[in-house]
């Protein structure tokens, strides 16, 4: 194993970098929607929320390289390989309509609404951001049933 992504200090990278993903990506979707439906938190807060979904979103891809190297040491659970590949590409798609969506809203006077073309941008983020929640639960749950769920059956 010569990958830059098989082990930090001895430990395997892919269950260390997992915990990065699956606190701050919901964290930033939830934000999200947060700065769609309260404009004064978006343009307050915008920045941190854009900060952890650029954060979770390149952990996620460092977290389906890592757990390629993974898999080649303890095995490949298939359906957590799936959901996720899937996972970083959703993460990317939520950034860059998070991004948008906060680099336009910032530019928009406290004093006047927000266009009906950035609302619709808004309701999109909403979407993108339940999405990747809900990708980031399967993906951690089916990763977590691989782990673990041998484990508890042997204990009980």
């Amino acid at each position: 194993m010569d990958s830059v992504f098989d082990t930090v200090a001895g430990l395997p990278l892919h269950p260390l970098v997992v915990h990065v993903v699956v606190v701050l990506l919901p964290l930033a979707a939830l934000g999200a929607i947060v700065m769609v439906t309260w404009p004064r938190f978006s343009r307050r807060y915008g920045p941190l929320v854009v900060i952890a979904g650029v954060v979770a979103t390149l952990a996620a891809f460092v977290a389906k390289e890592a757990g390629e190297a993974f898999a080649l040491r303890v095995g490949v659970p298939p359906e957590h390989e799936e959901y996720g590949s899937w996972l970083p590409w959703a993460a990317a798609a939520f950034f860059l309509l998070l991004l948008a969506f906060w680099l336009v809203d910032r530019g928009i006077p406290m004093n006047r609404s927000r266009p009906g073309w950035v609302i619709l941008l808004g309701v999109v983020l909403v979407l993108a951001s339940i999405g990747v929640i809900v990708l980031t639960l399967v993906v951690g749950h089916s990763g977590a049933e691989a782990v673990w769920a041998g484990v508890v059956r042997a204990g009980t």
